[in-house]
């Protein structure tokens, strides 16, 4: 039972970030031409899910913020665990649905995408939130655009590089250079969209503030 107003702000925040993240992994395994550039289809929630980062770190700390993405990262194995079940059980010969062969072929990313997504995930988190907390002490209620930004432009950077290491340069799918220019592409279109949402994080902020305060 939620005790506090603090409490559902949390518990909202948390169902944001949560099915954002949980989203972006299960769409990631599609790669998506960007003029002569190639990304992941799996980079549009991510956005959101830095904004909500950095709401929850306002409101509950980089602790808050821990606790949360440790959670997650369990949540998105389990996903991940819950789709393997779901490919070895045979799609029905009685009724016409999903073969095997599409089921696969949309969910069946191979494990080395799921342990480059979830150490992406972790390590991203935990900069942002860090470098959130150190921007935030010394400039304490002012500039959130700063702290918000500058988590966000180093931590991006990280996730958008370990999980195409770990995933595809390091597996032999990708040649270094496309590792360079998916990661840079991937990075870019990241920050652009997060910077674009900069008004949100003022706009959370003053509704979080106001519905506190009542």
């Amino acid at each position: 039972m939620l005790k506090t107003k603090k409490d559902l702000v949390f518990l909202v925040l948390a169902g944001i970030f949560i099915t954002n993240a949980v989203t972006a992994e299960l769409i990631g395994g599609k790669l998506i031409d960007l003029g002569p550039y190639v990304m992941s289809v799996g980079i549009l929630p991510w956005p959101i899910v830095f904004l909500t980062t950095d709401l929850i770190n306002e409101y509950f700390g980089k602790e808050g913020v821990r606790r949360l993405s440790l959670i997650t990262a369990g949540l998105i194995a389990y996903s991940f665990v819950l789709l393997y079940m779901a490919m070895k059980i045979p799609a029905s010969r009685q009724i016409a649905s999903v073969s095997d062969d599409q089921f696969t072929a949309v969910f069946g990313q191979s494990m080395w995408i799921i342990v480059g997504s979830i150490a992406a995930f972790l390590t991203s988190q935990l900069i942002d939130a860090t470098i959130f907390q150190f921007f935030k002490n010394r400039t304490g209620n002012k500039m959130i655009w700063l702290r918000s930004t500058g988590s966000t432009v180093i931590s991006q950077f990280f996730d958008s590089f370990i999980v195409l290491g770990i995933a595809f340069y390091l597996t032999g799918k990708m040649t270094f250079e496309q590792y360079i220019t998916s990661g840079f592409t991937g990075y870019f279109v990241k920050l652009i969209i997060a910077i674009l949402l900069t008004p949100l994080i003022y706009a959370g902020h003053g509704i979080i503030k106001k519905y506190l305060a009542k």
